[in-house]
């Protein structure tokens, strides 16, 4: 099959998201505009926001009238019609941008290399918010995109996923939205993720509050949405479970001037642990809140959503009382992912990018068993790609996979976040988790203390 350059795609984003969104990939891109036209619009996308991979009829472009192409095989040659729907902008930028390059780089791998596929992607920006999630999220349906990678933030996953992709019949796998209420979704199983539930690491933070800081008391400090709620109310359960005491649950809102009194009622009772559950953004005004005023030695617990190198600089101090829990990426491929991901992106990869790049390819995987761009069908064939098969697909061959799963074999992905297999919920069946803290000297700004593995 004639391969095209590898083209940027044009986001779909609200009109209020696209001065926001000019550069795809935020603070992390070293490209200032993002590596779109004078517009942010892709060179050579068409009007609608796509790639222009293929005809009209969504076949290759250097196909017969039928669609297939010269390679003699039986099987067509078409394009994945594929969406993300992450946040490019808002609270969740810092993390957000470099997932849309994991799901990027998934996408680059199967339009360049595969024999049969281009992949025709579309970029959501749910710019953190449900109101501008619902939004993306009914642009990626108008696209006519059968499959989603995300939404990543449970407050805009479980709207999204309740108002636009159960009723279209829209296939989402979300690589970082964690809530426990999303298992109860009444899904029509087109719901996936490839991320642990919230109940798992409620419990990795309890074991390692118990077991490595020794404290018997803590309070709880956590943003006002679903993930904040569910994380929290998570953590309180277990740590309650083992015997400890929670003296305090407070709740904050995002973009707050000041968090010093929100601060003050969850410490009233001199906790020995301060539990913080939150994004970075709001997260940073809270930390300066706190060592104002208020005793730097304290041991406090953070989450994933404060996992990035960015708090510890802007809060303008060394932050060594913090450790937090984020889910590992520690699945069969996640060394090849890395490789790939440091040499296209001159980085590491950062937290939940593993997870993202799992989603885009389990989606493109059933896509290509299924033989068709219909969410539907995506959807019955995740658990056939994902859990047990004869043909391991990684990371390294994901574009052979790929094309052998159109072909007919039984293949089965083995991912770099994990081993990708879904229960009856689309939920992960084993989850494991690392113990972080800030490191202001190395690359990434964070550094992994321990793993915990749970199930």
């Amino acid at each position: 099959m004639v391969r095209v350059d590898r083209r940027q795609l044009l986001s779909v984003i609200g009109a209020s998201g696209i001065a926001a969104l000019a550069g795809c990939t935020g603070d992390d891109s070293e490209d200032d505009d993002g590596g779109g036209g004078d517009d942010g619009t892709a060179e050579n996308g068409d009007e609608n926001g796509t790639t222009d991979n293929g005809d009209e009829n969504g076949t290759a472009e250097n196909g017969d009238d039928d669609g297939s192409g010269d390679n003699g095989s039986a099987v067509e040659e078409r394009t994945i019609e594929i969406g993300t729907l992450l946040p490019a902008s808002g609270e969740l930028s810092g993390i957000g941008s470099t997932m849309v390059d994991a799901a990027d780089l998934a996408f680059s791998v199967v339009d360049d290399e595969s024999e049969y596929f281009d992949v025709d992607a579309t970029f959501g920006d749910s710019q953190s918010t449900p109101e501008d999630g619902i939004s993306a999220a009914n642009n990626l349906t108008n696209a006519g995109v059968p499959a989603v990678v995300g939404s990543a933030v449970t407050n805009v996953h479980i709207p999204a996923s309740e108002q636009v992709f159960v009723p279209n019949e829209m296939c989402a796998c979300s690589p970082s939205a964690t809530a426990v209420t999303i298992t109860d979704i009444e899904d029509d199983d087109l719901l996936f993720r490839t991320v642990p539930s919230d109940s798992l690491q409620g419990r990795a933070m309890t074991q390692y509050a118990t077991q490595e800081l020794g404290v018997e008391t803590a309070a709880v400090l956590h943003v006002n949405d679903d993930y904040g709620q569910s994380l929290s109310g998570s953590f309180i359960s277990s740590f309650e479970d083992t015997g400890g005491t929670v003296q305090q649950q407070v709740s904050y809102e995002v973009e707050a001037a000041s968090y010093t009194s929100r601060i003050e009622q969850a410490i009233q009772d001199d906790p020995d642990l301060l539990a913080v559950v939150g994004y970075a953004e709001s997260g940073i005004q809270l930390f300066r809140d706190y060592y104002a005023q208020f005793d730097e030695n304290r041991d406090i617990l953070t989450v994933d959503g404060l996992d990035t190198g960015r708090v510890p600089n802007e809060v303008g101090r060394e932050m060594d009382n913090v450790v937090g829990t984020t889910p590992l990426s520690d699945g069969p491929g996640s060394d090849e992912f890395a490789s790939m991901y440091r040499d296209t992106f001159d980085t590491g990869p950062g937290p939940f990018n593993a997870q993202t790049f799992d989603s885009a390819a389990v989606l493109m995987l059933a896509n290509a068993a299924s033989g068709e761009n219909d969410g539907r069908a995506i959807a019955d064939s995740m658990r056939e790609v994902a859990n047990e098969g004869e043909m391991t697909v990684t990371p390294e061959n994901l574009a052979e996979g790929i094309d052998a799963a159109a072909e007919g074999e039984d293949v089965v992905y083995e991912g770099a976040s994990s081993q990708v297999a879904f229960d009856g919920n689309g939920d992960l069946n084993t989850a494991a988790y690392e113990i972080w803290q800030y490191a202001p000297d190395t690359e990434r700004g964070v550094e992994t203390v321990q793993e915990l593995v749970l199930e």
